[in-house]
């Protein structure tokens, strides 16, 4: 069901780790081309382009793309209290490591009289995308409403695609979770056409400064040409994980952890890199019995054979920790005898799970961790969300007179230096003897 690929002999002076695990076939590239005429087309006709767009790709005939929040309150109101619960301890685990990450205000005092603040200053709005298609993701709601809130931003909406099954409406469930965070600008909007919407407004839906949230490969299209028009947090490509693991490992839980992110997409990743061929046939066995005992057998078997999955066999965890971290998944477990020791070598990835009791469905759900994560590599210069996302860095400098006479003159030197001696004359005019005595 699954290949190997093994790398034992090798080494990175002979090897590039980082295209020996190949991953799936995720053109953005090639997507921008069919996505630029629906960004064009939203930006100059607005809603009448977006119901377009509606009928032909979700077969939803609308042309009332916001959410009355008679129909939000209503989802809340007949949501399953199981599932409710479960959303509110996502919530508040959320919010509780999101109030330590919030930075604050830092002043630095660089001379006498010469004061630097780095403030942090909240995005004044967002758009925040939660996706459809085969798994209508209520924790996405969660996990992009949440470090927004605590960060800061004064005004946040939110875009998923309509549903037939609901009436034009996003998933009752996800309307359910922005009831419960206290979100009321919502719109039935999908795909490209949403973060278009997103970034040049359109009838009552306002453009907004940063748009957040996973989607498929044409959100991420839509959001490589529209850098720039509109922050971004990151292309996210499909889901993958990485468990580096000895044979100390339970193969039971590695196979269900490689299953459960198989279960998301058949373009999703799931890989295992370890030192033990006993651990690896039993994976393998484990595999065979547990993926037909699923709901989603035929998605699940397609992304495990894929060439994007393999299970890789190393010489030992030296040469593990080399391939995971070049590899740099967004979802990284370690399933080792010394986890912790392992896992603090651990340079590139999204989110790293330690030990056998931290599987990543607890980070997608209720670990208090944030689970939009970089993929496709990414991870080696991208960070997961979090508040950051959400705040810019000012800086405010605050100099008196005397503390300008003190650098002048350094000021003036580096600006001739440049050749712009305009530079050191604004300098040098504030602080001429004649008119600093008028």
């Amino acid at each position: 069901m699954i290949r190997r690929i093994d790398l034992r002999g090798a080494d990175q002076a002979s090897v590039d780790y980082r295209t020996s695990v190949p991953r799936a076939e995720f053109d953005v590239e090639a997507a921008t081309h069919q996505v630029q005429p629906i960004i064009h087309a939203v930006r100059t006709r607005g809603v009448e382009a977006i119901a377009e767009f509606s009928a032909q790709f979700d077969g939803v005939d609308s042309n009332d793309i916001a959410v009355p929040r008679a129909a939000i309150a209503e989802a809340l109101e007949t949501l399953d209290p199981a599932v409710r619960a479960g959303l509110e301890e996502s919530i508040r685990r959320l919010r509780a490591t999101s109030e330590v990450e919030l930075e604050h205000d830092v002043t630095s005092e660089v001379a006498p009289g010469a004061v630097v603040t780095h403030r942090k200053v909240p995005i004044d709005r967002v758009g925040l995308y939660v996706p459809g298609g085969l798994a209508p993701l209520v924790s996405s709601v969660v996990m992009n409403v949440v470090p927004a809130q605590v960060a800061g931003v004064r005004s946040i909406a939110l875009a998923s695609p309509p549903q037939k099954n609901s009436g034009g409406l996003p998933e009752p469930t996800i309307l359910a979770a922005c009831a419960l965070l206290g979100v009321d600008e919502v719109y039935a909007v999908g795909g490209a056409q949403a973060i278009a919407m997103f970034a040049y407004g359109a009838g009552p839906c306002e453009r907004v400064d940063l748009v957040t949230g996973p989607g498929n490969i044409y959100v991420a299209a839509a959001k490589r040409l529209l850098r720039g028009v509109v922050g971004i947090d990151s292309e996210a490509g499909p889901t993958e994980i990485a468990i580096l693991a000895d044979d100390s490992a339970d193969a039971a839980f590695v196979a269900a952890d490689l299953i459960s992110q198989a279960e998301h997409d058949p373009m999703a990743a799931s890989v295992l890199v370890t030192d033990s061929l006993e651990l690896a046939d039993a994976v393998d066995a484990e595999l065979d019995k547990q993926v037909f005992a699923t709901r989603h057998t035929e998605r699940i078997s397609t992304a495990l054979g894929g060439r994007q999955s393999a299970i890789v066999l190393v010489d030992g965890m030296d040469q593990g920790l080399d391939v995971v971290n070049a590899y740099a998944a967004e979802h990284l477990e370690i399933h080792t005898r010394d986890a912790r020791a392992h896992a603090a070598r651990i340079r590139n990835a999204g989110a790293i799970f330690v030990g056998p009791w931290a599987p990543v469905s607890l980070g997608d759900y209720c670990a208090g961790s944030n689970h939009v994560l970089p993929t496709a590599g990414c991870a080696c210069h991208s960070s997961g969300l979090s508040v950051r996302a959400f705040t810019r860095s000012v800086h405010v400098i605050d100099y008196s007179q005397a503390a300008l006479a003190e650098v002048a003159d350094h000021v003036v030197t580096l600006a001739e230096a440049e050749d712009l001696p305009g530079h050191g004359q604004a300098v040098s005019v504030r602080l001429d003897s004649d008119r600093s005595q008028r």
